[in-house]
């Protein structure tokens, strides 16, 4: 379950990071766009469970047409 839960996270990961390139944008572009603090974008990006880290992704998704 563990792993499954963290192939799931990296997975995750690459594909936003990949539509972040496919912009030509950074992360604190992306954090600007959507006024989150940039240290929060980032937890998001990387899996993180939390209720705030999961309000960011919904963003990021809308944000980079997900």
């Amino acid at each position: 379950m563990n792993k499954l839960l963290s192939s799931r996270r990296l997975l995750l990961r690459k594909k936003i990071k990949m539509q972040l390139l496919e912009r030509n944008m950074s992360q604190v572009e992306l954090s600007d766009l959507i006024k989150e603090n940039p240290q929060s974008v980032n937890r998001a990006i990387k899996g993180w469970t939390n209720h705030k880290s999961v309000e960011i992704r919904k963003k990021i998704y809308r944000v980079l047409g997900m």
